[in-house]
């Protein structure tokens, strides 16, 4: 009698479905479905079309099944505000396709479109695809495109696959996704500021492939920043280039679009990558106001073709660069940058091979205590060349 008073309180997770392709029982959408189940269920999705904006607070796994997609598309009318974007400052307003909060969720085998969104691309809202505030879990084998907004210069913030935290080191593992056609970053995890750690992500095994030669704004293939950290390993990353106004310099207005950003997030592990066609390939960058870009390991990626500055741009410091593969440099192949947050100091090069570069390894004047070491240079103008000018 007490084991029966106990267990009859209880909510036991179950599995239905959306769509009617299965016996299962099933409701017309996926909010529906997600309302009606307790945490610890499956909902499975049938292909189909399903526009709406998903909101998730327990746990739960989110499938698509079927040999054709289930593509959450956009609501008609646009999409609304449902969120805040915990990173920016002041936080600004979100439109998420899928929403998930406080909670652990896999999402597998989902289409995820943002076209025809209906938003402003300068009206303070930031468009998502993916969203994990404060949310742990797994996004794997899913589609995520067209997360952007109108063409105006500067803004446009449109983001394929977005975790945040401002409490704890949520674990998210985002793997084999296909994420194309975003206004600033492909995939993005990021904490809040310092002193306060941010999520802890894997990134790995994805195709991330942004607008190409855009004006509309500095993308991002994959970013971690704001002491974020993870391994970021296995991807491939292309087609991330920001044309900068004309007279840019004289008004200090020059940015650039990366491959892969480490933007105040240290020790994060960069293995494996194929990083082509980026104004920048690899960059992890120290910011003094909100964290330390130091320690990093770029390890085993192939990096060509960047279009600008450096194939890989050491901003910070004590990192470890080793059997990289670089080529088709449009600046330099590997740059110990004193220009920005960190003194690009204290970093180990070794064995990596470069072909076709304006230097093969550029020191800045105020660098210091560098090595490299077996490292092998084919077509470069210079192998070691000291200075911040080509």
């Amino acid at each position: 009698l007490v084991l029966f008073v106990a267990l009859s309180g209880q909510a036991f997770s179950s599995t239905i479905a959306v769509g009617g392709c299965t016996t299962l029982t099933h409701f017309a959408t996926i909010q529906l479905a997600v309302n009606a189940v307790p945490a610890g269920s499956t909902v499975k999705v049938c292909p189909g079309t399903y526009p709406e904006q998903v909101l998730i607070t327990r746990n739960l796994t989110l499938v698509g099944i079927g040999p054709t997609a289930s593509v959450v598309t956009v609501p008609a009318g646009g999409l609304g505000k449902n969120g805040g974007d915990l990173a920016a400052f002041p936080v600004l307003d979100v439109a998420a396709q899928i929403l998930v909060q406080n909670a652990a969720v896999t999402i597998s085998h989902f289409t995820v479109d943002g076209a025809g969104n209906g938003l402003d691309g300068c009206g303070g809202v930031n468009l998502l695809g993916i969203y994990y505030e404060n949310s742990s879990g797994t996004i794997t084998d899913s589609v995520v495109r067209n997360q952007i907004t109108p063409i105006n210069v500067g803004c446009g913030l449109g983001f394929g696959i977005y975790v945040a935290s401002n409490t704890g080191t949520p674990a998210v593992a985002i793997s084999n996704n296909s994420v194309r056609n975003y206004g600033k970053n492909g995939i993005l995890a990021t904490g809040v500021g310092p002193n306060i750690p941010g999520p802890n992500v894997t990134v790995k095994g994805n195709t991330v492939v942004g607008l190409g030669a855009t004006t509309q704004i500095a993308g991002n293939g994959i970013q971690l920043s704001l002491l974020a950290t993870g391994t970021i390993t296995s991807n491939f990353v292309s087609d991330n280039v920001y044309i900068n106004p004309p007279n840019c310099a004289s008004s200090n207005n020059c940015w650039g679009s990366s491959g892969i950003l480490l933007y105040a997030s240290s020790g994060v592990i960069v293995t494996s990558n194929t990083v082509e066609t980026s104004q920048l390939g690899i960059v992890p960058i120290t910011d003094p106001n909100y964290g330390s870009g130091n320690g990093t390991i770029i390890k085993s990626n192939h990096i060509g073709g960047t279009q600008n500055y450096d194939a890989i741009d050491l901003c910070s410091n004590s990192n470890v660069v080793m059997s990289n593969v670089i080529y088709g440099s449009a600046q330099d192949a590997i740059h110990f940058d004193d220009s920005c947050g960190g003194t690009g100091s204290n970093n180990t090069v070794t064995s990596n091979t470069i072909n076709e570069a304006c230097a093969g390894i550029l020191t800045g004047t105020g660098t210091s205590g560098n090595t490299n070491v077996s490292n092998t240079f084919m077509n470069v103008a210079n192998t070691r060349l000291v200075g911040s000018s080509r």
